[in-house]
This record gives structure tokens, sequence and C-alpha cells, in this order.
């Protein structure tokens, strides 16, 4: 039978690709973001409303030296798994993730969806000569070579038959559409009811997200391993998967895994998240000390308040313990960068799993 051999949750910031003297730029962007969404209540606040709640200690960590420091133990923690993935030599690795205004639309949001084409185009960002520093250090580690991705469309198809018998309703694709676009209506909780913030998105050329860009040119160095897509939609009310049903969504996958009938080696990875576009450090440490103590109770009980906006790619994770829970997990890193005062910015992580527990 085939078997999960290795497991690997990351953070997929343009920040992880940027040197931190470029990282306050996010700063900057933070004090237009309508989609903070700030701890404990699970509330979106402006930035200015949140500059007035916000730990005055939080400043002391908004500089480069300390920036630098992070930076450092990241890049560190990427090379890390890179290396594991390359050692572990899978046969295929799923990759479950999500999509941000890129694929997916309002038109059709589903809970979950599995890719199975022969391939999944890749288009190399490539900005202007004229583009920022920031926006030039971004696309490059999000794909900066064009390709048609293998997928492993064999295990794609079984792993959505037997979803399909084990009572998950999964949708399918088997290409990209060749042009997307479309809304997303942030519907967020606020202090007087629901966010109305409504995202537009102009016809463009359809492509790989960023979520699974980013393993195949971080984690694989643009020599991609056939990939089997898996995307949650973490972000968007109101058809999230909850954490449990995130949790159970990987144990089926990691059965998929052993029911197919071949001797395979297969990874998995979880792409996004912690949390952010707000720290969130409490949730961000209560469900890595769930992973590595293999403790999918606590997982499944993530406080589904605090897993809005883009906090809500924890999911993703959760959806990688259940399917690698066989395995024992490490934090290679984990660092909570506050990029502003008013406690913006993002827990950035890295976690194995792989060896038996």
């Amino acid at each position: 039978m085939a078997k999960i051999v290795l497991g690997l949750g990351t953070s997929h910031s343009p920040m992880l690709a940027q040197p931190p003297e470029l990282w306050a730029v996010h700063g900057e962007n933070d004090a237009r973001n309508k989609e903070l969404v700030f701890p404990p209540e699970g509330l979106v606040y402006s930035y200015e409303e949140a500059l007035e709640r916000a730990d005055p200690g939080i400043a002391k960590q908004v500089n480069v030296e300390h920036f630098t420091k992070q930076h450092a133990n990241l890049t560190k923690a990427i090379d890390e798994m890179a290396k594991s993935l390359a050692d572990a030599k899978p046969d295929a690795v799923i990759i479950i993730s999500d999509d941000q205004d890129e694929v997916m639309f309002e038109d059709n949001m589903p809970m979950f969806s599995i890719y199975w084409g022969d391939t999944m185009p890749l288009i190399a960002r490539i900005p202007p000569d004229t583009a920022p520093a920031p926006i030039k250090a971004m696309a490059w580690g999000y794909g900066d070579v064009s390709m048609d991705v293998p997928v492993n469309a064999e295990l794609g198809r079984h792993i959505i038959e037997h979803m399909i018998d084990n009572e998950f309703d999964v949708s399918h694709s088997k290409y990209l559409r060749e042009e997307v676009g479309g809304t997303i209506a942030r519907r967020y909780p606020t202090p007087d009811g629901e966010s109305d913030y409504t995202r537009v998105t102009e016809p463009k050329k359809g492509a790989m997200p960023h979520g699974f860009s980013f393993v195949v040119k971080r984690l694989m160095n643009n020599k991609p391993m056939p990939i089997v897509p898996i995307s949650l939609n973490t972000c968007y009310p109101p058809n999230q998967p909850s954490p449990k049903r995130s949790f159970a969504f990987g144990q089926q996958i990691r059965r998929a895994v052993e029911s197919w009938a071949t001797d395979a080696r297969v990874a998995v990875i979880a792409s996004g998240g912690l949390s952010h576009f707000v720290v969130d450090e409490e949730l961000d440490r209560a469900a890595l000390k769930a992973m590595v103590e293999n403790d999918g109770e606590a997982l499944a009980n993530l406080p589904k308040h605090r897993l809005n906006s883009a906090a809500s790619e924890t999911r993703n994770w959760v959806a990688a313990a259940g399917a690698s829970e066989h395995l024992k997990a490490e934090i290679l890193a984990y660092e909570p960068v506050y990029r502003t005062p008013a406690g913006t910015g993002g827990g950035w992580g890295m976690v194995r799993w792989n060896g038996s527990k």
C-alpha cells in the first residue's frame, strides 16, 4: 500500500521572500487593509481603532534588527524543509492550500476541491524593471519560471473517489479556465454586525495560486515532483470548513493514500498561515502545541471566531496534521512578526512531521 512518509506545514507570506529591511512596507499597507480581524474577539477593526487598543510593548518589536533575526530563522527552516522533502523522495506531493481571489470566486466557491488534471500551469510572476523592490522580491518567492507542473492524476482521482465514499462531497477540477476573475465579499464579524467589503478581480489568465506555487519555488526549487493540489475554502464565509471538519478531512486523505494500490511514497504539505494579517500568538501557539502533542481534539476545537480573514489558513495545517497524525511533529521555526505597533503582521512558522510517534 502507499503511505504518507512526510508532512510539512509552511507559511507562504511574501515577507519570506523579501529582505527584512523591506518588511516595513507591509506595515504601511496594513493601515489601508480592510481585512484586519483582531483577537481575542475575532472582530474587524480599522487600523486606527486597533492602534488605540494595542499593547504598547508591541512597538519594541517593530524594527529591522529584530526582523533580521526572524528572517534568518525562517529562511533556515525553509531550507531545512526543502532538504527534508528532497531526502524523502516522494512519488507524489499532496499540497493543501487555499485560493485567495486567484482562481475561485463567488460564482462557485467549493468547501473542498481536488485538482486532478495531468498538469497545472504555473505562470512566472515577472514584474517590470520599474517595479518597486518589494514587488520584485515577492514575485520571485511565488515562482520565477513558467512551467506546467506535473500532477499525479491517478492519486488525485483516487482521493476524490475515496472522499465521496467516506462522506466528503468534494468538488473536482481537471483544468483551469484560460481567463478568471470575479468578486468575493469579506463577510467578517464587526462590532456592529458584518463587514461589507468586496474585492473585485479583473479578468486575467488562470494559473496556479500562490499557495501552491510557493511550494514549487521554495521547497522544490523549481524542480517539481508530481503534486496533487487540494483547496480548502479557508477564508470566505459562509461555507468555511470547521476545524473539526478540516482535521477529519486530513485523516481521510491519509486513509485514501493508504488504500491506493501502489507502493508509492507520499508527502503532505500545508501551505499558508499561521495568523495574519494580525498576529494572534495565542492561537498560533495553541495550534503548534497541539500538533507537537498529536492532540487532534485540541486542533478540532480551535476557536472558529479567531479563524477569519487570513488567519483562516490555519485550517490547512489542521488538515495536514490529520493526514500526518501517524508521524511525529516538530517545530522548525515560529516567529510572531509584528510589523506595526497596532499588532498587524503574521505568525510565520514551519513544522515537520516524520518518523514514528
